[in-house]
């Protein structure tokens, strides 16, 4: 059954970084937004018109209920986009229609470290991981951004170990010489130490790198099991989301009678 549809208002946005912008959304709409317990929570945004929406999928970064207001990144390249242009435009007063919150993952308690890696779209589901991580949890946390000054503070009571790597210019931006199996995130992960026990495993980004570069070498060469990753794109270099759904799709498919 599809989520109903909840209207927000714009309160405010704030410019994280260059290319990173926070808007905060409120009333009318806050109290049908139901939070999940899940720190990759998402949502799914529309844009144009009630007949033919353009729908955005866009991590929560935090919800606070005594402000009523609700916090989402984007991640902003100038006119490109849709969602992303919004973001870097947007006024107070202006509504916005969303269906969610969805969400799958959360750090597990029982789990001996934690190993967390992604690029810009990602920044929002670690930063409210490393949040939830209770004193004395261990985490290496892998982000690719563009440079330096696409860099976040991270807030957590747990031992950080971070990595930021920079490759030189925005996702879509850089050659393939720094994408893909060639994105800078798949080289660090892979020569970072592995950490002795149960990792639980939370690698999202753009998905060649993700899903070609990386998962194979947790789930296989780690030996890593489903039920302790959570590892998927969440974006396709070159397609837009209609396409990477379709790309997904297809991948699934193949995957399945394999």
């Amino acid at each position: 059954m599809s989520r109903p549809i909840t209207t927000l208002t714009v309160l405010r946005t704030e410019q994280l970084t260059p290319h990173l912008v926070r808007v905060y959304l409120g009333d009318p709409g806050f109290d049908e937004f139901v939070p999940n317990g899940h720190t990759d929570a998402y949502v799914k945004l529309m844009f144009g018109t009630d007949e033919e929406p353009v729908v955005r999928t866009y991590t929560v970064r935090s919800v606070d209920d005594e402000k009523r207001e609700i916090a989402i990144d984007f991640v902003v390249h100038g006119d490109e986009g849709i969602a992303g242009r919004w973001a870097a435009s947007a006024q107070p007063g202006e509504t916005v229609r969303l269906r969610g919150p969805g969400g799958a993952y959360a750090p597990r308690p029982d789990a001996d470290w934690y190993l967390l890696a992604g690029d810009e779209s990602a920044v929002p589901a670690i930063s409210s991981a490393v949040e939830a991580l209770p004193a004395g949890a261990v985490a290496q946390v892998f982000l690719e951004v563009a440079g330096p000054e696409d860099e976040v503070e991270l807030s957590s009571a747990a031992n950080l170990d971070v990595t930021w790597i920079h490759r030189g210019g925005g996702a879509n931006e850089v050659g393939d010489d720094r994408a893909g199996d060639n994105a800078p995130i798949v080289a660090a992960v892979r020569a970072a130490q592995w950490l002795p026990g149960q990792p639980h495993v939370f690698i999202h980004g753009e998905a060649h790198a993700v899903m070609h570069g990386l998962r194979a070498y947790v789930r296989k060469e780690r030996g890593v099991t489903a039920e302790w990753a959570s590892i998927s794109g969440y974006w396709r270099r070159g397609r837009t989301e209609e396409g990477f759904r379709v790309w997904k799709s297809d991948l699934a498919a193949s995957e399945s009678v394999g």
